[in-house]
This record gives structure tokens, sequence and C-alpha cells, in this order.
């Protein structure tokens, strides 16, 4: 008996090295993110991409290498639209995603590209902590999507036409606009509208099938859009166009995690939302270099100009929106109390 009870406790006490001994560690979890922009490194390229790829080395180190990333860029893993569907049924861990693409699944996230609405960083960015952005997170959630980095981007027009500042610059022209409800504005100014991916803009305005498209200022440094543009739009000093494209987590896959892991994930997302904000504005002033160098004529919406997009706006994609249901018309009202 002495001797069995002996050998139990040098098994107990062994335990823990056991457990210590780097061959019997569990296997690290590997998690996938996929996005629709071009790849590039951790120091050059897209900043979404760049993103991304910070967000992932920092989370490794963080948990030690429990947790490590694969990095899809340029929908090589997923189609851009498929992402959301796969983020909601735990077939994707994450994905940076502009979030109006998932209209078709969820109606109420028109709300993060609504033509008018925000139309500064500062406000959109003062949505995280207030009503909407608290509503809008619950709706996400409750669809199985998790916000771990919110990121706004401003955007512009790049035309093979004239400039498109004033609403009836627009009119006749073939524009992508990236929502229903800009499609709706860009309408009502006497446009026709395209919905398309903005990884699918270039095509489209090389063969003809687009006049103009609108979409934010990195990705159109990123697509290269002044090789085919004579004038471009920026966002310098406002925009009808502020989008909401945060980098997403499936929920199952986050309530899975262990609390530590969880936290590091929450921590490290929000720690980039800093680096988001300056790497956006940036690219507004980037954008303008880029199509200036290309030629291009360089313009800016003025106040005069966003006000008559705003009444616009108010008439068409606003009043479509709130009546498209109880939650829709309560995000937007919540989201009309935020000042710029």
């Amino acid at each position: 008996m002495r001797s069995t009870r002996r050998t139990a406790l040098a098994g107990m006490l062994a335990a823990p090295a056991l457990l210590r001994s780097p061959s019997l560690r569990a296997a690290p979890t590997v998690l996938r993110i996929s996005h629709q922009f071009p790849g590039g490194s951790i120091a050059q390229g897209d900043f979404r991409d760049r993103l991304v790829r910070r967000f992932a080395a920092a989370v490794q180190q963080q948990t030690k290498g429990a947790l490590t990333f694969e990095i899809y860029p340029g929908s090589s893993l997923l189609k851009t639209v498929a992402q959301f569907s796969a983020l909601r049924r735990g077939a994707l861990d994450f994905t940076l995603y502009p979030l109006a693409y998932a209209s078709g699944e969820v109606p109420e996230v028109n709300i993060g590209l609504m033509p008018c609405l925000v139309s500064t960083y500062r406000q959109g960015l003062a949505w995280k902590t207030a009503e909407v952005g608290r509503q809008l997170t619950d709706v996400l959630e409750q669809r199985g999507v998790k916000i771990i980095t919110w990121i706004w981007q401003s955007g512009g027009v790049a035309s093979r036409a004239g400039a498109v500042v004033r609403p009836e610059d627009a009119k006749g022209l073939k524009i992508r606009g990236g929502s229903r409800e800009m499609d709706l504005l860009l309408r009502a100014a006497g446009a026709i509208s395209s919905s398309l991916p903005s990884d699918e803009i270039y095509l489209a305005m090389q063969t003809g099938s687009l006049d103009a498209a609108v979409t934010s200022s990195t990705s159109l440094i990123s697509f290269r859009m002044e090789e085919i543009s004579k004038a471009v739009t920026t966002g310098i000093s406002g925009s009808f166009w502020f989008m909401f494209e945060p980098l997403l987590m499936s929920k199952s896959i986050y309530d899975g995690l262990p609390a530590d892991q969880q936290k590091a994930i929450s921590e490290v997302g929000a720690s980039l939302e800093p680096f988001a904000l300056e790497q956006a504005k940036a690219d507004d002033i980037l954008l303008a270099r880029v199509f200036g160098r290309a030629g291009a004529k360089v313009a800016e919406f003025d106040a005069p100009a966003l006000q008559k997009w705003q009444q616009i706006a108010r008439d068409t994609a606003w009043k479509d929106f709130a009546a498209r249901s109880v939650s829709c018309a309560g995000l937007l009202k919540l989201a009309e109390k935020v000042p710029a």
C-alpha cells in the first residue's frame, strides 16, 4: 500500500512538469483573416491590410503564440460579399469589411454608409460610445458578428468625365455608389447607379461600363484608379461619403476562446483605432497628390455642394432607410443625435 501511495504521489507531483513540457502543450489555434484589399506587408501597402497584419502580430505576441493567424488579402479565400455570411456561420474567423455590403442579410448595417449622415471622422468614431453604436453592436452580435476595431473612411469620386462636386455634375453618368442608399442619392441627382464591390471598379471603368465611382480614398489609391480617371473629388474638406469599415470577428469563434484570448483580441483591436484614423486621414491627402501627379483634375467638395447633397439624401436615402423597419428608423434617429 505504501509503495502504491508513493507512486501515486510521484505521479501527481510530476503532472505539472509534464504539462509544462513544450512537446505536450496544446497546438496553437489558427485563425483566418480575409479581406478584399490588395496585400502588402506590415510596413507597406494598403493600410487596411497593414492593420490586420499588425493585429495578428500583436495578438500572437500577447497570447504567447496560443493564437496564430493566416491572412488572405484580395478576396483570395472568399469572394468579397460572401465573407460576412461565412463570418456569421463561424466558417470564417475575421474580416475587415465594408459593412454596407452585408445589407442583404442585415438591413440595419446600411446606416454605416448613409450619404451625408456622417460628415467628419470625429463624428463617426463617436458612434462607438454613443447609443447608436451600442445598438448597432447589439444588432450585429444578435446576427453572430462582433466588432473588433472601429474604422471609418472618407471617400471621393474618381471620374472618366469631369469632376463630380455638385449633384448636377452627376447627371447622366453611370456611377458606382457602394450601397442602396448611395444609389438612391445618385439616381435622384440624375445619375445611373451601379452596385459592385470596390475591387471590381477598375475593370468596370476601364471597359466603360462605369463613368465614375465613389469609394474610400484608400481604395481609389490601392486600386490605381488614377490610371483611368480624368478627375477626382477628394474628401479632404468633407464628403457625402463616409463608410464604416470595421474589423469583424465571428461571435461564435470569439465566444469559444478562453477569456484571456478574448481579452487580447479586444484590447489589440481597440488599440489599432488611432492607427486607422491616422492612416485614413493621410490617404485623403495622398489621394489628391496621386491623381494630381497622374494629370487628373483635383477638386474638393465645398459647403454649398454638401448642403445640396444632404437635402437630396434626407428626401431619398434617409427616408427610404427609415421606412424599412422600426429598427432602421431608430438607428437613424440615434445617429442624427451625434454631433459633427
